[in-house]
């Protein structure tokens, strides 16, 4: 991969799987006769939309596509090229995966501009492949290749967002309910946030598979359909997840209510005994003459003998009703 000048992270000319890098000079002065130029530019970097807008001969509206600040995963096909917008799992440090990244990317039998902001790990990927010689041989194949690394690395999140939701429904009866409310509620942010993307990228793979261009061959289309079908299922599974979670929350909720109900039911219990009794020892405080028993030693210990009796009279009441 070349170092990044003026927008230009990486350019090659593809020749049998291998590539040989370029600058600036080189990309303009390239020919179809060379081989396939791939240019991957930074859509932020100022001197990649000037090249986008003046060099490129892109039209104004694939143009305005690919430097869009916001995208959503589509296809578009004019002619004999490809406008297809792409998102992957964002594993670049300290960012969140489900925050995905886009990768943009404009085709031709003889052309391949894609664009990016924050880096994409499967165009690294290709770049090594490249370098190592096992890098695309067609536009066709470039297209199936950045398709198939972003979707194995969809593929991982989701094996742990699913690990994730196994895990809590197995701690659902044992852990702290604050606590599984919180990873439940990640979770389940996890899964709306991919979903938003993912779902748009079946569509636009299983539209691609449809387009007739030239360049795009029969090969190409098994593997961009295995590769929407696949996004498929990912959806599927997110969906699935997204419900185990919602179940498990509404099991955490249960249970929370249930303690809930069971520490007030405690609490009105103790109330009921002692609501009485403190108002006998209320009356037998009142600071008046002719309280019975004043002039008894006896008196105070009658009086709690009394007590007794009665709290456990209304002991017996409550267990005879099954309220206890």
């Amino acid at each position: 991969m070349t170092s990044k000048t003026d927008g230009l992270v990486a350019a090659y000319i593809l020749q049998d799987g291998s590539g040989q890098a370029l600058n600036w000079k080189q990309i303009n002065n390239w020919q179809p006769a060379q081989g396939i130029l791939w240019v991957h530019l930074d859509y932020a970097d100022e001197g990649a939309k000037k090249w986008l807008l003046e060099k490129s001969g892109i039209d104004d509206v694939s143009c305005a596509a690919l430097m869009d600040a916001e995208t959503r995963p589509r296809v578009v096909s004019s002619a004999d090229t490809l406008l297809l917008i792409l998102r992957g799992v964002n594993f670049n440090p300290g960012a969140d995966p489900e925050d995905m990244v886009a990768l943009r990317m404009w085709c031709d039998e003889h052309r391949i501009i894609s664009m990016r902001h924050r880096r994409v790990m499967a165009t690294e990927e290709i770049s090594k492949s490249i370098i190592a010689g096992k890098g695309p041989l067609s536009s066709g194949d470039f297209l199936v290749m950045a398709a198939s690394k972003l979707a194995d690395r969809m593929g991982d999140l989701i094996c742990d967002i699913d690990d994730g939701v196994d895990e809590l429904e197995d701690l659902v009866l044992t852990a702290e309910g604050h606590e599984m409310r919180s990873r439940l509620a990640d979770l389940r942010r996890q899964t709306i946030s991919m979903r938003r993307y993912i779902a748009p990228q079946r569509d636009a793979l299983a539209r691609l598979q449809t387009e007739r261009l030239s360049w795009l061959d029969d090969n190409d289309r098994v593997h961009i359909r295995e590769i929407a079908e696949r996004t498929a299922r990912f959806v599927d599974d997110l969906d699935s997840a997204r419900d185990r979670a919602t179940i498990t929350q509404e099991e955490v909720n249960s249970q929370m209510s249930e303690q809930m109900n069971k520490t007030m039911y405690v609490l009105s219990i103790i109330a009921a005994i002692f609501l009485p009794l403190g108002l006998i020892t209320g009356l037998l405080g009142i600071n008046v003459g002719g309280i019975p028993g004043t002039e008894n030693p006896f008196a105070f210990a009658l009086v709690c003998v009394i007590l007794v009796v009665f709290a456990l009279l209304q002991y017996v009441l409550f267990k005879k009703k099954q309220w206890i």
